[in-house]
């Protein structure tokens, strides 16, 4: 059976997650998370990406991209790829590292960016491997609010100026704002349902 044809879109902002394969984990150490997260970086570089959250959990982990060329499929060749050639290596294994296709969510930016960039940062919160967000350092948070260098692709300055003019007093709302998150259910649920359902699912109020 063929595969279904993905949308990629000139400007399109994307939730990707992809998992380990037979859920095993993809990060073995903070080296791993460490050359992932370089990796991350070129890809965005290569392919003229935006990113706007990332988290790194242990058997997957999740993005939100913007692809100015609407060349998705490539760069997540190449991110999943290249990473797999690197882990085999350093591990001295062979195989596949990734379970299938990622996944991708299309999402209104002017919408869900916000709550898909909360949702995103606070996966290791939802799966109690820390009590608050602020705890996890393989997540987009500690950067978008300061307190470590972020990567040269990703968009804090946007995402902060959707909290305030002020980029102190932006940070503050953004960490209410994300702590506001833990107990809200609804955009959680709808993005889990359109993962689960399909290679590829567009995200609509």
């Amino acid at each position: 059976m063929a595969r279904p044809l993905r949308l990629e879109l000139p400007g399109g902002l994307y939730h990707v997650t992809s998992r380990g394969n037979a859920r095993s984990e993809i990060y073995l150490n903070d080296e791993d998370r460490l050359n992932w997260l370089a990796l991350l970086n070129d890809v965005c570089e290569r392919f003229n990406w935006i990113c706007h959250a990332y988290c790194l959990m242990t058997n997957h982990y999740h993005i939100v991209i913007e692809t100015i060329e609407g060349n998705l499929s490539k760069g997540m060749r190449h991110l999943n790829g290249v990473y797999t050639q690197n882990f085999n290596r350093h591990h001295h294994r062979v195989g596949h590292v990734f379970q299938g296709r990622y996944k991708a969510i299309l999402v209104e930016k002017d919408h869900y960016l916000l709550e898909l960039c909360r949702y995103v940062v606070l996966n290791p919160v939802r799966a109690k491997m820390v009590n608050d967000v602020e705890d996890w350092p393989w997540s987009s948070y500690l950067a978008t609010v300061n307190q470590t260098t972020p990567l040269k692709s990703l968009q804090v300055d946007w995402l902060l100026s959707q909290f305030d003019a002020n980029k102190d007093q932006a940070i503050v709302t953004y960490q209410n704002f994300v702590r506001a998150g833990v107990g809200l259910a609804p955009i959680w649920e709808r993005l889990k349902e359109a993962l689960n359902n399909s290679q590829f699912s567009p995200l609509s109020s």
